[in-house]
């Protein structure tokens, strides 16, 4: 089977954690588009370097020999909303999964909603499409998952196990923090079945919650006051789980892990939330959680297989990258794809996506609803419009061990990151912050214009 055929934070905080700019060790007056001959110079010298993306089998193909034997690769995005990048992130992706033998796909998405779509894909759901699957996403914003690139992408996934032992299908999960009222009632559905008293236990414990009428964002502000915290409940009902025998046969024990993940979630989006109105980092608490989901996935999936537990994981930018790289670092913040180099080092691989101008789906306000804008050509001074002058379409950029590469793109420059909100008004405050590329990533794909994604609703 060719490959080609195969296969949130509140806005303030994304908008701090993601977009700001400005940082002290990153002055302003070094963020300035090259002179002429220097930036033709330097495009040239990126387009020779530089392998075309045209939809073609040998596409990507000197990235993945550069992260053969990777257990971690990271495909990032600079925009929530933007076609290419979903589609290419697939075809990576299922690459890895018949070449490479990379088991598990982790998205920037909510546990229980993704974990509706692994049912799907693995055979053992009750939905019939993928876009039935797919429905599982009604919370802002719906269209990062609920869109025809990710359906199509399932849709092959699930074609793909089904041609394959159930222990050796690769799973989709949610890595993210949100999901914390619908991950609760998930536990206990899960605990009626395996021990009715240790589901009228975690019931109890869940309770701390009733209060906020299913709203994480009214247990984050009541959380402010101590004795309305529900740390130490949330914990108790994890440890309702733990003690659960996992089962022996791939089935029960898929369940199994789904009833442990779920607890997980309850947990973290406790603590994010608690977090996040609290003004502390809630963007650590963020991708740490990211992290330990990933981790957790990966010895699920080894167990289940008697193999190792290989992730490719799909995140924005933000996310993928390497955040000693960005102004980032000055702020006391890190992300998934710091964490992942730490832990695995060369075994982690981080690849980031940029684009020039085109159209993407998305917010101009958090929660109302999406819409296709025309996204601003890039900046002067960013490395976005650094590859628009290498006047290619789209190309991928291997950045690991490339001396030439890492002098040329090491900045720092200009970096653009739109989230599920655009702000075309205030373009370089809300959507530009400071990066050393050749740092921050081990490869880069680009494609000069992009179009948004499509809803499946």
């Amino acid at each position: 089977m060719k490959a080609s055929d195969f296969l949130k934070a509140p806005a303030l905080a994304l908008l701090l954690s993601a977009t700001a700019c400005g940082d002290a060790s990153f002055p302003l007056s070094r963020i300035a588009e090259p002179a002429p001959p220097v930036l033709g110079s330097a495009a040239a010298t990126i387009a020779a370097a530089a392998r075309p993306v045209s939809g073609a089998e040998s596409d990507y193909s000197e990235i993945l020999a550069a992260a053969a034997g990777a257990r971690r690769i990271l495909l990032g995005e600079s925009t929530h909303g933007t076609h290419e990048y979903y589609r290419e992130r697939a075809r990576i992706s299922e690459r890895l999964i018949r070449d490479q033998g990379f088991n598990a796909i982790a998205i920037e998405g909510d546990w229980t909603p993704t974990y509706r779509v692994n049912l799907y894909v693995r055979g053992l759901g009750i939905d019939r499409s993928a876009a039935e699957a797919l429905r599982g996403y009604t919370r802002f914003p719906e269209w990062m998952w609920g869109n025809t690139d990710f359906r199509d992408f399932v849709e092959r996934l699930r074609t793909y196990n089904m041609a394959r032992p159930a222990e050796q299908r690769v799973g989709l999960y949610g890595m993210d923090v949100y999901d914390l009222y619908e991950a609760a009632d998930a536990v206990v559905a899960y605990l009626r079945q395996a021990s009715p008293a240790a589901a009228e236990r975690a019931r109890r414990h869940y309770r701390c919650f009733a209060p906020y009428n299913r709203s994480t964002h009214a247990y984050g502000e009541a959380a402010r006051r101590p004795a309305a915290i529900c740390r130490e409940e949330a914990e108790a009902a994890q440890a309702e789980v733990a003690r659960i025998a996992r089962p022996a046969d791939p089935t029960g024990a898929e369940l199994h892990f789904a009833a442990e993940r779920s607890a997980a979630s309850v947990a973290a989006a406790e603590e994010y939330f608690r977090t996040v109105y609290a003004g502390s980092m809630a963007w650590n608490a963020r991708d740490r959680r990211m992290e330990r989901n990933v981790e957790a996935i990966a010895q699920h999936l080894s167990a289940l297989s008697d193999g190792p537990g290989k992730v490719v994981m799909w995140s924005h930018n933000t996310h993928s990258g390497d955040a000693r790289a960005t102004f980032a670092a000055n702020r006391g913040e890190l992300n998934l794809g710091q964490l992942m180099r730490q832990r695995h080092g060369d075994a982690a691989f981080l690849i980031g996506f940029f684009s020039y101008a085109g159209t993407v789906m998305a917010a101009p306000e958090w929660d109302m609803p999406g819409r296709v804008f025309d996204m601003r050509p890039a900046l002067a001074g960013s490395y976005s419009a650094l590859f628009h002058h290498t006047g290619l379409p789209a190309f991928s950029l291997l950045l690991r061990d490339n001396r030439e590469m890492q002098r040329l793109l090491t900045g720092p420059m200009l970096e653009r990151a739109i989230g599920v909100v655009y702000v075309p008004a205030t373009e370089r405050q809300s959507h530009y912050f400071e990066a050393r590329l050749a740092e921050q990533f081990d490869a880069a794909i680009y494609f000069d214009r992009t179009r948004a994604v499509t809803p499946i609703r």
